[in-house]
């Protein structure tokens, strides 16, 4: 790890989060994190996925500017010195062709000049090396709360209450256990209330840029997110469209 750069001692993957990771039961929002320092990157990458986020990783800029341009991504973690394409670049051609897209700058550069040069490209936030993580992700939590307008850590619909801070679910007081991956597809539900979804749109931004638009996942995780819900409610809160997609009801 390079600890002028990053300084935060990143746990230890056991065996079985692994796993977990492999089978994409701890992904919730979807980053994409563009920085050329290779153990800098994995830390981070290892570091954000640990904290429940989907998050996938390129490696010089043109590389990372052409996934940010293809895919659909809640925040970008965007370095400005990069082989192929500097980080100024890509912002702009975000902010022309992804102007929604949270991009935060994270960057040795700590002059005035460039942080101002950011900012008026369009940059939501702007972060200098060395950083602890703690600030980066507190700092990634408040541009992705303030891209949906969330204005606490709960999220509520009826009788449902979401708490994302310490990853906890009640319905009606009474607490009700979720998987890591179901806590993410009912976030994801209550942040787009009273908007249909489709299943495309659950694989983007809930599982990794790895995940089988083929599979059998989304259903499988969604059935056994309804029986949690319908069980206390006394009904099923996400109506399913057929051919359409699934819409909070």
């Amino acid at each position: 790890m390079n600890e002028k750069l990053f300084c935060y001692n990143v746990p230890d993957i056991s065996k079985e989060i692994l796993e977990l990771i492999q089978c994409g039961e701890i992904l919730s929002m979807r980053i994409l994190i563009v920085e050329d320092e290779t153990e800098l990157l994995q830390d981070i990458a290892k570091g954000l996925t640990l904290k429940g986020y989907a998050v996938d990783q390129a490696n010089d800029g043109k590389t990372g500017c052409q996934m940010a341009l293809d895919e659909e991504y809640d925040l970008v973690v965007l370095d400005l010195n990069l082989p192929g394409k500097d980080g100024f670049s890509i912002l702009k051609e975000l902010r022309r062709e992804r102007p929604q897209t949270n991009v935060l700058i994270l960057s040795a550069n700590s002059e005035l000049d460039s942080k101002l040069s950011g900012f008026e490209l369009g940059a939501s936030d702007y972060l200098t090396k060395p950083f602890h993580f703690a600030e980066l992700e507190a700092r990634i939590r408040v541009l992705l709360n303030r891209k949906f307008v969330q204005q606490s850590s709960c999220l509520t619909y009826q009788e449902i209450t979401l708490n994302t801070l310490n990853r906890t679910m009640e319905i009606n007081g009474v607490p009700i256990s979720l998987t890591t991956k179901e806590f993410a597809i009912l976030e994801y539900f209550l942040l787009n209330q009273g908007r249909l979804i489709t299943q495309q749109e659950l694989i983007e931004h809930v599982w990794n840029g790895d995940a089988d638009p083929f599979s059998n996942s989304v259903r499988v995780h969604l059935s056994a997110l309804r029986k949690k819900l319908k069980s206390p409610l006394g009904r099923d809160p996400i109506q399913t469209r057929i051919g359409e997609g699934y819409l909070l009801c």
